[in-house]
């Protein structure tokens, strides 16, 4: 799909998407509750549906209703021989590989290519620890084992998405255990999602110190509610306000533990001077916060280094695109430092590199200059409405 764009100003009321990270974690909840459950909310980006794949495949049984989810988890993680069809969510791969480990039988997850070329050394130096198998085939892995309670160290500077799927496992294995994170320890705020979605479902998880998490024997219980939404999507949308559009950004909750929701105070910073900003714990904002640097002031960026195993290496993408557009990235040692530009189009044709948030990052950057992005289709994975919305408040951009 490719979307043209002529300049335009936005403006309007929007509801953000619902949470991407919220849902993974409340469908897999509901699933290990042992309890009919129904949860709303729900928005069914390719990513969602991968994972609702999954837990189908798993044995659980799923019905839907507009974005009313209905989770019956009977059968769950009773399936034989189970093939996972995991796409290219890496939230997905990464939190079923250690419930699959749990059923001591062969389990197979499918993915893209670029999925499966995304970290998974955590799970592959586990596995070899306790004499698992975990075999890699053309577009799969299989994995075999009976992971028990215990206590764990995980690394905690790769992807907090480990932390989260031992975490999965162990609240299923249900017996008294500890994962130690080795610091540093990036993305803390994805695990305090998926502690506050567990303690959903009766799950007792917590930190007990700043890199110690303890799970108690629990007794789980159903639970329904509504999917909160989504601040890593909302920041593509207020993003249009720095740029001298009104768009007013609802459905996000001000007590949320996100961690996306620094965006607010990024952009603050980017309109008031050219800052140095941490992306360690907000990787998913990079894009935009590339392109709004780019647009203001300019800025440094520090802990970049884990954009390269996203959906597309983000700041090569994004470097790779402004590049047509008259501008660029500048690279350093886990930094990238943008300088404010003026970019404009060059009737060159950008890509979107197969990653929605490099697609919706050059689509708030092309309501300004104008020009063209083929790939569009990308936005699918997350923000399945995203043109849709963008068209409601005012954009000039056609689809084809």
């Amino acid at each position: 799909m490719i979307a043209v764009f002529k300049p335009s100003k936005l403006s309007g009321t929007i509801a953000a998407p619902p949470s991407k990270s919220m849902a993974h974690r409340y469908l897999i909840g509901a699933a290990l509750s042992g309890e009919v459950c129904t949860l709303t909310g729900v928005d069914y980006s390719e990513d969602i549906l991968a994972s609702m794949d999954c837990l189908t495949a798993l044995g659980a049984r799923i019905t839907t209703h507009g974005d009313a989810v209905t989770m019956d988890p009977t059968g769950f993680l009773q399936a034989d021989a189970p093939i996972l069809p995991c796409r290219e969510s890496g939230s997905t791969l990464r939190f079923f590989i250690p419930l699959a480990l749990c059923m001591g039988r062969p389990v197979t997850l499918l993915g893209s290519k670029r999925l499966l070329e995304r970290p998974l050394s955590v799970y592959e130096d586990l596995c070899r620890e306790k004499g698992f198998t975990m075999e890699r085939g053309n577009g799969s892995i299989t994995v075999c084992g009976s992971l028990q309670s215990g206590c764990y160290e995980v690394r905690g500077d790769i992807s907090s998405q480990f932390i989260t799927g031992l975490m999965l496992a162990l609240i299923y294995r249900n017996e008294d255990a500890v994962i130690k994170v080795l610091p540093p320890f990036e993305s803390r705020s994805y695990i305090d999602l998926t502690i506050a979605a567990l303690r959903s479902f009766g799950a007792e998880v917590a930190f007990t110190d700043t890199y110690t998490i303890a799970i108690k024997k629990s007794v789980l219980h159903g639970y329904g509610g509504r999917i909160e939404g989504d601040y890593s999507n909302a920041a593509f949308l207020d993003a249009f306000n720095l740029i001298g559009s009104q768009v007013v950004v609802e459905n996000l909750s001000k007590t949320s533990l996100q961690g996306d929701r620094v965006y607010g105070e990024y952009y603050q910073k980017l309109i008031n001077g050219t800052p140095t900003l941490d992306l360690s714990d907000c990787p998913d904002l990079g894009p935009i916060l590339f392109a709004m640097a780019a647009l203001k002031n300019g800025a440094v960026f520090t802990g970049t280094d884990r954009l390269k195993a996203k959906e597309s290496d983000r700041g090569a993408a994004m470097d790779a695109e402004l590049r047509k557009l008259g501008g660029g990235l500048i690279f350093g040692s886990n930094t990238i430092t943008v300088p404010k530009q003026q970019l404009k189009d060059r009737g060159e044709m950008l890509f979107g590199h197969n990653d929605h948030r490099i697609v919706m990052a050059l689509s708030v950057i092309l309501t300004q200059t104008g020009g063209a992005i083929s790939g569009a289709e990308a936005i699918k994975k997350s923000y399945p409405g995203f043109f849709t919305d963008l068209i409601k408040l005012g954009a000039k951009v056609e689809l084809t």
